[in-house]
Formats: C-alpha cells, structure tokens, sequence
C-alpha cells in the first residue's frame, strides 16, 4: 500500500467515533491556544496605558520672574492628563506613597513646592535645575516601571524644553536690546567723533592763535621793558625838575621875605621886569613844540634877561654917580633872576629828553606868563599880590613833587608790569605748548574715535536683532537641538503585530508535538508488515502535515479576520507556514520515532531551546553566549525572520533563506525517520521490554 493511502487510513481512524472527532477538533484548535490567546492577550498593551492608575502629585506653588507668573507644576498636570498615558489621579503625597506601596497606584509623580521657582531660578543668578520626583515599585510591576522611565523621560524632555526656550527667549531678547544700545552707542560715538573733528579744528585754531598770541606777548614784554627804561628816564627827570621847583619855592620865598618891601618901592622896574619874563615865557610857550631844538635859546633868553637886570643893577648901582638906593634890592633881583637863568638851563637839559612832560611844562610855562602879565599888570599891587605869587609857586612846587612822585609810581608799576609781561609771555609759550599736545591728542583721539564707531557699527550688525518670529524658531531649535527623525522601514502597527512571527511557530510547534502524541510516528502494520522504510516514515508523516495545514488556516483565519493581524504578503505567509508546519512534523516524528517515549520530552526540551535562541522578543545579542551559539543551527530562528519579512514587510531574501533551511531540516528529518523505520523493523528485547513508556 502507498504512503498516501497509508495516511489516509490514519486520519479516518478519527471519524469512527465521538472520542477521536473531538480528539481530531482539539488537535485543531489547540494551536489557537499558544497563538491566537497569547497574542490577544499583547495584542495592544501600549494601546490601553490610560487604564493603569497612577497617582500624581502637585505641591508646586508657583513662581514668579521678570514680572510673569510661573506654574510650572499645573502646566505639566494639565499636559499629563491630557495626554492619555495612564489614569493620573490627583492626590496628596502621603496617599501616594502609600498607594505605591500597597498596589493601588502603579507609580507617582511628585512636582516639588519649589519645582516653579528652580525653574524661574534661570533667569537669576543661582541658577537651579527643577527635579520631578518619579516612585515606581517593581513588585507591583515591573515592565510598567520600565514603560514610565520612558515616559516620564519624555516629560522631563518636554519640561526642559520648555524651560529652556523660556530662558534663551530671554537671551535674544536681550541680545535684541543690546544690539539697540550699541546701535545707538554707535550714532553717539558718530557725533562723538564729529565733535572731537570739530575740537581738533578748534584747538589747531587755538594753537594757531596761541601761537600769534606768543608773539605779541612777547612784542608787549618788550614794549613794557622799553616802558619801564623811559619811566626810569622820567622818575629821574621829574624828580630833577621836583628838586628844581623846590629850590625855586625856597627862593621865592626867602625873595618874598627879602624882597616885600623892596616890592613896594619898586614896583614899576618889578613891573618892567615880569613883562620880560612874562614876554620870555610867552615866547617859550609859542616854541614849545619845538623846544627840543629851541630849548637852549631859551636858556640864552634866561640868560639875557639876566644880563638886564644885571644892567640895570650896573646902571643904577655901579656906573651912576649916585648909587640908587634900592641897590641892594636889585642886587637881590639880579640874584635871583640869574638864578632863573641856571634853572632854565637846567630845565631846557631836562625838556630835551622828557616831551612828556613838556604838556605839562607848557601848562607850567602859561600859567607862569599868565602870572608874570599879572604881575606885570599888577606891579602897583605886587606888594599885595607878591604872597599870592609865593603861594602859587608853592603849589607849583607841589605839583612837581607829585608829578616825580606819579613817575616813581609809574617806573615801579611798570616794572611789576614788565614783570607780568615777562610771566605772561612765558605763560603763553607753555599755552602754545600746551595746545599743540591737546591738537595731537584730539589728533589722536579724532582716529581712535573714527575706530570706535566703526567698531560699534561693525559690532551692532553682528549683534543679531531677533524679532518675536525669529526667537521663537532659534528658541526652538536651540531647546532641542538635535530631533531624532524616526523612519520605520515597514513599521509594525501594535504590539500584537510585532509578536507574531514568534508565537506562530510557536502553536505549530506544539499543535505538532501533540498531533503525535495522537498519531503514531510509524505505521505499526506496515513495518510489521516489512513495508518500505520511506514508506512507513511518510505514513507517519504526512496525516500531522494535512493537521498542520488546518490548524495553519485555522490560526491565521482568527488572527486575521479576529485580531485584526494584516499582513503584508499574506499568501506568502499561509504557504510558508504550510512548510513550517511540514518541517516541523517531520522533526517531532523523527524524535519520537527514534527515541519513543523519551522523544516527547526531547520535543519539549528542543522547543525550549529554540524559543530561547530564535530571538523573538529581544535581540539575540542581548542573550547569553550559549543562546548566540544555537541561535543560526535551529530552524525557529529562521522561522522568525521569515515571518517578519512576510507579516510587516522587507526585502525576501530570509525567507528564500528559511525555506532552504526547512526544506533541508524536513528531508533530513524525513529520512532520519525512514532510517529508523528500518531499523525498528527487527525486533529487539529493549522493543519487546522498554525501560519507559508513556
């Protein structure tokens, strides 16, 4: 008899009775239970966070900075409940602590009293960072504490965000104001160099003029000194002329003592004689602009209205018979007048280098005629006027002490003021001096101020000015620098999805291992019967692949159309689990063809195996050596990244893979069974009498 019929007659032993079609129904359902409950009980945990109680914390009692109101703690809680990650219940921090520890709450978050205020504190100068207290407790559960790590991770991540955007809004607000300021700084270090361009003009001007200014000062020192010598000259002639007029006053009064009463007997010859110093000093009035030159023949005329009285003193006293009686007054007058005479010499020595005070000679001089044609005039009265004439010569002796006394002031102030002069020049050489080091210094100062705008201007376009629109996109960028650009190559939709390609094997797997705790793995008639050994191994084999192929139907009609499990290839992945179920017949039957009761227990044992090393729920890597050793040599693993690529997508290059190795694990498996099909066609003691059977 052929193998298919050898299979067939197999299967039909569960239609002869109620026992073995429900035997036959369990055989089919059973993967249901490893696949299809496994995965609807993950099917989408992530998905129903909103349903695990957290408690939630919220003591913080805001802040305030730069005049806005902070509250951090509320912004977070509102944020939190209306993400819908967990059932956040608001409480006080000891019912959290206590919920957490008994299992009412899952975990707690705590925003501290002063989580706003450590937040405000980075705008201040003690900057703080603001803690959000996270409490989990793994004996409650520990994946949930892993998934809360992740998310209060992204809170912590969204709170620092935001804090930080806060805080460098501030700053380019502030670099806003700086540049403002250093914009107008600039404009003012314009008007300052403009201003110092003006000063330095000015003061080159004012060098330029101190400079003029040193050379008249120096002009009027000299002047001065020459001022000073011509006053020295005029204190001594007018001192001179001081002692001169004095003199005269002492003679004219000691005349007026002698000559009083000569007076009243000889007015008339006094008369005649003050007509001649009367017409003599109207004479040397008319050539008192010439007197420099005509001085000495003054002098002569002085000289021979001497001799004319000396005349009339010889007429009347010497050569007359009978000497006058008034010779002795005349001798007197002859005295005196030749005594004018040397005084005119004198004056006429001391006119010369003094025209100064030849204006005042001249006044001298007309008042002298005046009073000379007075006395002439009033020679009948000179006794009475000769005291009035005494007391003007008096005066016109005082007039002369103050006139030297005047030119003695005048030579001393000049000599302060050459003095002054001496200093003023001096002090205007040093201004000059000084101006020309404030024209090189503005000089200086007009270029250091020409760099000091430009460098303003230069530094204000480099200050950047951000409006509100452009903060707000540096704000952002600069809180979170760095984005991470997620691109999942054929992302799968939940966590059930994801889980798939594990436990599908896995209900194949032990749909096959209890399909021949059923079934036989080898015909007992046909080997009793001496059938061929490929025969009796593909009897056995193929009523658990038809199982298998219902059971595939079976499981994948409920994770489909039940689940919802979409799949990319979804033709490719029934066909490929049709050969997964082969293989994996072939490999139950052939453990336990080959090693009978014991074979059952290796099933289990090479299931377990292979769940560890596939690496269905983590990354091969992150398992042990031993594990990273089996995972390439087992077929789940391969059944695995087969079924990833046909389930959510990806290049097919692991499911060529994986046929080539399941084809390759049923062959070898097949003829292995057919090799030991021979084998246990001899009887033996240990088949007769088995150590274990189960």
């Amino acid at each position: 008899m052929r193998s298919p019929k050898l299979a067939a007659l197999e299967l039909r032993r569960f239609g002869r009775g109620t026992l073995p079609r429900a035997a036959l129904v369990a055989l089919l359902v059973l993967p249901l239970l490893y696949g299809a409950l496994y995965l609807w009980s993950f099917w989408d945990p992530y998905g129903r966070l909103d349903r695990i109680p957290v408690a939630l914390v919220n003591d913080d009692e805001g802040a305030t900075a730069d005049g806005e109101r902070i509250t951090a703690g509320d912004d977070i809680a509102d944020g939190l409940r209306d993400s819908g990650t967990f059932d956040w219940r608001e409480v006080s921090a000891e019912e959290a602590r206590r919920g957490v520890e008994d299992g009412t709450y899952y975990l707690s978050l705590t925003m501290p009293a002063d989580f706003s205020r450590r937040i405000a504190s980075s705008s201040g100068d003690s900057p703080e960072t603001g803690a959000l207290q996270v409490r989990t407790n793994d004996a409650n559960n520990y994946i949930v504490g892993q998934i809360s790590r992740t998310v209060f991770g992204e809170v912590r991540e969204a709170a620092s965000t935001k804090t930080s955007r806060s805080f460098l809004d501030r700053i380019f607000v502030s670099f806003s104001d700086l540049h403002g300021e250093t914009v107008k700084a600039a404009k003012g270090a314009d008007k300052l160099n403009g201003g110092i361009g003006t000063a330095e003009k000015g003061s080159k001007d004012l060098s330029d003029g101190l400079a003029d200014a040193s050379k008249g000062s120096g002009k009027l020192s000299r002047g001065v000194k020459d001022l000073h010598k011509g006053a020295g000259d005029l204190e001594d002639g007018s001192r001179k002329v001081a002692d001169g007029t004095r003199r005269l006053a002492e003679k004219v009064n000691a005349l007026d003592t002698e000559a009083g009463p000569f007076l009243k007997d000889n007015e008339k010859a006094i008369g005649n004689t003050a007509r001649f110093v009367a017409d003599s000093a109207g004479a040397l009035r008319d050539d008192l602009d010439a007197l420099k030159e005509e001085a000495p023949a003054a002098a002569k005329d002085a000289r021979a209205a001497s001799a004319t009285v000396d005349g009339v003193h010889t007429a009347r006293c010497e050569d007359a018979a009978v000497p006058d009686a008034a010779c002795a007054d005349l001798k007197k007058a002859k005295d005196a007048v030749a005594a004018a005479a040397s005084v005119a010499d004198d004056v006429s020595g001391l006119v010369t280098g003094h025209r100064e005070d030849l204006k005042k000679l001249d006044g001298r001089l007309a008042t002298l005629e005046k009073q000379a044609r007075t006395l002439a005039g009033r020679a009948p009265h000179l006794s009475e006027d000769l005291e009035d004439a005494v007391t003007r010569i008096n005066k016109l002796n005082t007039g002369a002490g103050k006139v030297a006394a005047g030119a003695k002031k005048l030579n001393k102030g000049l000599g302060t003021a050459e003095t002054g002069a001496r200093d003023l020049d001096k002090g205007v050489g040093e201004l000059k001096t000084g101006a020309d080091d404030l024209n090189g210094g503005l000089y200086k100062l007009v270029g250091g101020s020409g760099e000091l705008a430009g460098g303003l201007h230069d530094g204000a376009e480099k200050i950047p000015d951000y409006d509100k629109r452009d903060r707000d996109v540096r704000t952002e960028v600069m809180a979170d620098p760095v984005r991470l650009v997620s691109d999942d190559l054929h992302k799968a939709p939940n966590y059930g999805t994801g889980f798939a390609p594990y436990f599908i094997p896995l209900s194949l797997w032990v749909g096959a291992m209890v399909a021949y705790m059923l079934i036989a793995p080898m015909n007992r008639r046909a080997l009793a019967a001496g059938a061929s050994a490929w025969r009796i191994a593909l009897a056995g084999w193929l009523p658990v692949v038809a199982i298998g192929v219902l059971q595939t139907l079976a499981l994948m009609s409920v994770l489909h159309w039940g689940l919802g499990l979409q799949m990319a290839r979804a033709a490719g992945t029934v066909g490929f689990l049709f050969l997964v179920a082969a293989c994996f017949a072939a490999l139950v039957q052939w453990l336990n063809a080959r090693f009978g009761a014991a074979g059952r227990i290796l099933v289990l044992a090479l299931l377990m195996l292979q769940l560890t090393s596939a690496g269905g729920t983590y990354p091969v890597q992150t398992s042990p050596a031993f594990f990273n050793a089996l995972h390439p040599f087992l077929p789940m693993t391969h059944v695995v990244e087969a079924l990833r690529r046909l389930i959510t997508g990806g290049g097919l290059g692991p499911v060529w893979a994986a046929c080539a190795v399941l084809g390759a694990f049923t062959a070898g498996a097949v003829a292995l069974t057919a090799l030991t099909a021979r084998r246990q066609q001899v009887w033996t003691p240990a088949r007769l009498h088995p150590e274990l059977s189960l």
